[in-house]
């Protein structure tokens, strides 16, 4: 049976159908469950031409995260509107591309859980083991079985998601010279988190100088923004996780030819739950704003650090053109904020 909508995939429907030629719309994979099918659509924005920075946004990794999806969709339902009459925005598109895939998981999304229909945790499902203590939690993934969370699944044969989403990134963000990923996930903690690599060990990634500058630029920027901008290590350690795979292989590909920054934005969930514990009796209640002006609070909050990021990646020289000085002293800066060296 295809056809089958759920909300969330409806709503993307809808704003593909609604973008039309303003859009470049592409079935990445099709996913089954039982007797249902599902597609994993990815939007282009802006130019085609080779030459420009790319910003990507990924949501729904994680199905019953479905926060993520949602807020992405909220941005696209902004931007469709935006372009409109926003002539600033037109202009940037001419020279940049914005990439989404709302829902990476649509499997997950419908049935309501983390897993994929396999059981299997995208975030955990490739070939890269953590290091440390940490690598040997539970929650840091595990291939015992698939009937307790945090499931693997065969790191050597990578589930159809994460390879729609590798394919993605492969092809829309190696190729150009300059690209970011923004990753939506919810339910850690009651702070919003913005995080970069690594999640597999606690190293400085390649890029830390660039990341140290990004972060001052931000804090200078918005002084009374909402997120603690880390390596995600410095909270967990897992294995297998997607974005350190794709980073170390764009590294052994393109080393410092190119730039590629995956960040995951963690909305502090527990805050909600806090607020209404007893919305932890509910399916979604650990991982998604029940109540309705929440959730629309959630819906906008973050459009900020989009267009930031947006931007950023148009206007490169503070944070990306670093000199030999400004990355050794950002180098050191990092270490001593987030390593303790």
């Amino acid at each position: 049976m295809t056809g089958f909508k759920f909300p969330e995939l409806a709503q993307l429907e809808g704003l593909i159908e609604k973008f039309g030629t303003r859009a470049r719309t592409e079935v990445i994979d099709r996913v089954r469950y039982k007797h249902l099918e599902f597609p994993i659509y990815s939007l282009t924005l802006g130019t085609t031409k080779p030459d420009v920075p790319v910003l990507a946004f990924f949501g729904g990794v994680h199905g019953l995260e479905k926060i993520g999806s949602e807020v992405i969709l909220s941005y696209l339902q902004t931007i469709l509107h935006l372009l409109d009459w926003d002539e600033e925005l037109q202009q940037r598109l001419e020279n940049s591309r914005l990439v989404f895939v709302p829902i990476v998981n649509p499997v997950g999304v419908y049935l309501g859980r983390r897993s994929n229909g396999n059981c299997v945790d995208l975030m955990r499902n490739s070939p890269i083991e953590g290091e440390g203590e940490g690598a040997k939690k539970i929650y840091s993934g595990q291939q015992l079985t698939r009937y307790l969370p945090w499931y693997r699944g065969d790191v050597t044969q990578m589930e159809q998601e994460s390879l729609a989403l590798c394919k993605v990134v492969q092809e829309q963000l190696f190729t150009a010279p300059l690209s970011m990923a923004l990753d939506l996930h919810s339910g850690f903690g009651i702070k919003d988190r913005l995080w970069f690599p690594y999640a597999s060990r606690q190293v400085p990634f390649a890029y830390i100088p660039q990341a140290m500058a990004l972060k001052d630029l931000f804090d200078r920027c918005y002084q009374n923004h909402v997120y603690k901008i880390e390596p995600m290590s410095q909270e967990y350690v897992i294995n297998g996780d997607l974005w350190d795979y794709l980073f170390d292989q764009f590294v052994g590909q393109f080393g410092q030819q190119k730039f590629f920054l995956p960040l995951t934005l963690e909305m502090g969930s527990w805050l909600w739950l806090r607020k209404n514990p007893l919305h932890l009796f509910y399916r979604h209640g650990l991982f998604h704003p029940m109540l309705p002006h929440r959730q629309q609070r959630v819906l906008r909050r973050h459009f900020v650090l989009f267009d930031f990021l947006h931007r950023s990646l148009l206007y490169p020289a503070p944070w990306a053109r670093l000199t030999p000085e400004q990355q050794a002293a950002n180098q050191a800066k990092a270490e001593g904020l987030w390593y303790g060296r």
